[in-house]
Formats: C-alpha cells, sequence, structure tokens
C-alpha cells in the first residue's frame, strides 16, 4: 500500500482517480486542487508518493509542475508522478534534468492522463516511480524519436535497435525489455552495446541509462 498526494483540479478526475487509486489498495491521505494545497498537503502527512496534474489553477500553465520540482527541491527522495493532457517534451524534459541535478533517488514519471484508463499501466508505473525508478510515457518517447533527421546518428540504427533505445527512454530494464520483446536478456545486452556504440553513449543501467538516452534525444531535435 502506498501513501498518496493526489492533486488535479477537475473535480471528476480527481474523484475518479482517488476510488481507482483506493480499490487497488492505496490510500489517497489527501486530494487537492491547485498547486499550493498540494505543497501544504504533501509537508503536512510526508507521503510515499505524489501524483499530480502539469496544469492547475490560478493560471493552468505549469503551476503543477512548478509545484513538483518545488517539493523535490525540498526532498530529492520523494516520488513523484506527473499527468499531463497532452505531449509537451519540454515539460518532461524540464522535470527529468531537475530530477537528475537534485542527485537524490530519481522516482520521477511523466505520463499521460490517457495512460490512467490503461489502468495496469498506470499503476505499473506508480508503483515504479513510488519504487525509484524512472518512467516517461511512451508516446514522449516516440515524439522524441519522430524528431530526428535522417543525418543524425540515430540513423545509424537499426528498425530492432529503435525499438530497443524508445523501451529503455521508457525505463524499463533488461529483464523488462526481454518480457516485452520476447527475447532473452542476453539478446536485449547485445541490442544495448550496440546502441551505446553507435551513439557514443555510456553503457550505464537504470535511471542513468534512461537519462543518458533522454539527453541524447533532446540534443538530437531538429
Amino acid at each position: 500500500m502506498l501513501r498518496l498526494i493526489l492533486a488535479e483540479d477537475s473535480v471528476l478526475l480527481r474523484a475518479g482517480l482517488t476510488e481507482l487509486l483506493t480499490r487497488s489498495g492505496h490510500r489517497v491521505l489527501a486530494a487537492v486542487g491547485d498547486a499550493e494545497e498540494l505543497i501544504r498537503a504533501v509537508e503536512a502527512e510526508r507521503p510515499d508518493a505524489v501524483v499530480t496534474d502539469v496544469r492547475m489553477p490560478p493560471g493552468f500553465r505549469d503551476e503543477g509542475l512548478r509545484a513538483a520540482l518545488e517539493l523535490r527541491s525540498r526532498d530529492a527522495s520523494l516520488p513523484v508522478l506527473v499527468l499531463s493532457q497532452y505531449v509537451a517534451t519540454a515539460y518532461a524534459a524540464q522535470l527529468f534534468t531537475a530530477g537528475a541535478a537534485a542527485g537524490g533517488p530519481a522516482g520521477l514519471g511523466y505520463l499521460l492522463k490517457d495512460r490512467v484508463g490503461e489502468v495496469a499501466e498506470f499503476l505499473d508505473a506508480l508503483e515504479r516511480v513510488a519504487g525509484g525508478q524512472m518512467v516517461i510515457d511512451p508516446e514522449v518517447v516516440r515524439v522524441l524519436l519522430g524528431r530526428q533527421a535522417a543525418d543524425r546518428p540515430l540513423a545509424r540504427l537499426t528498425p530492432r535497435e529503435r525499438e530497443v533505445l524508445a523501451l529503455m527512454a521508457e525505463g524499463l530494464n533488461n529483464q523488462a525489455l526481454a518480457a516485452r520483446l520476447f527475447v532473452t536478456e542476453a539478446a536485449v545486452v547485445k541490442h544495448a552495446s550496440s546502441i551505446f556504440m553507435k551513439l557514443d553513449l555510456d553503457p550505464t543501467e537504470g535511471n542513468r541509462r534512461v537519462l543518458a538516452v533522454l539527453a541524447h534525444l533532446r540534443g538530437a531535435e531538429g
């Protein structure tokens, strides 16, 4: 059971998420409607993790994201899962870049709200974030991959290697990658080694690997 703080300005979605999380065995300590309430609730309750929308009152721009970054600056070990209505790679990059700079355990996630409808995927992502992993929505990764020019280093990869790279960027480890692709872990290691060599990336594991891949994709946009 996770002790959670939920921040979502839509009353209906907030109620729906609260019910979903409660039925899944978690405890929602507070469900709030704006960024200031979120910060106050976290300070009062000290949750295991936070789930927050990007756009919150009063400006409905990035108040939820900025609140998440503020909370992480105060406690780099606080797991945070950010939900977004739209694919906004700049928001995702800001979240993960700040997380890396904080130097603490990762425990960061960025998902599209549509992913909530895939209940098993959503709950898995939340639990992975609470466990210190990084989770990035597959659609965000797809957009980043789709922006690469033909003459960029990414063009050196085979179709299979691009598939592996996308799953690596989502935060999957070698075991999960092997299960998703129906191959052995040895095959995943072989593909990953080839990717790291072709993209001049360090052969890191876990969250450092996700950050390395994201940094490459962000740097190679255009």
